[in-house]
């Protein structure tokens, strides 16, 4: 069983850990743009705006449908800014902690949800590595003493 001392300490940890959430939060960025690359935007972990580029030809579009498309922008920029955060604190504070938050917000990291593409399996990579590897090279084909002085190739052992 801790000591009230040794519980003392491990309070004051987490509380000075804790407090440098904020900060880490605030430095977090998170940026996305629209697939026909008329809206731009970046955020902070916070949510707070911190730049918006907006295409000229938007001067002619629909404002409701401009509006929309800079929200929806905005929310894909804020998932990305929500994990760089939880990226952050993990290096920061280690990955126990991180999941505490994570839980104690419950808000969890976008990598975590159970929608997000897990990427390639590792099955799938070594299949995917030894089709690429099965293929046959090209050889170069036996050359005359002639067409040797006149080629040379560092890559290939008999071109010394």
């Amino acid at each position: 069983m801790p000591s009230t001392r040794e519980l003392i300490e491990q309070a004051r940890a987490r509380e000075a850990a804790l407090s440098q959430v904020a900060t880490l939060m605030a430095d977090a960025r998170g940026s996305a743009h629209a697939l026909d690359g008329t809206v731009e935007v970046t955020v902070d972990a916070l949510g707070a705006l911190r730049r918006l580029w907006l295409a000229p030809s938007v001067i002619d579009a629909d404002p409701l449908r401009l509006a929309a498309l800079i929200l929806e922008v905005t929310q894909l920029a804020m998932v990305e800014a929500t994990q760089d955060c939880y990226n952050k604190v993990a290096l920061q504070l280690g990955e126990d902690v991180t999941l505490l938050i994570e839980q104690l917000s419950g808000q969890p990291a976008p990598a975590r949800s159970p929608d997000d593409d897990p990427g390639m399996t590792v099955e799938e990579f070594q299949r995917l590595r030894s089709e690429r590897f099965a293929r046959p090279t090209r050889r170069p084909s036996a050359r005359s003493s002639a067409e040797d002085d006149a080629y040379f190739d560092n890559a290939s052992p008999w071109s010394d």
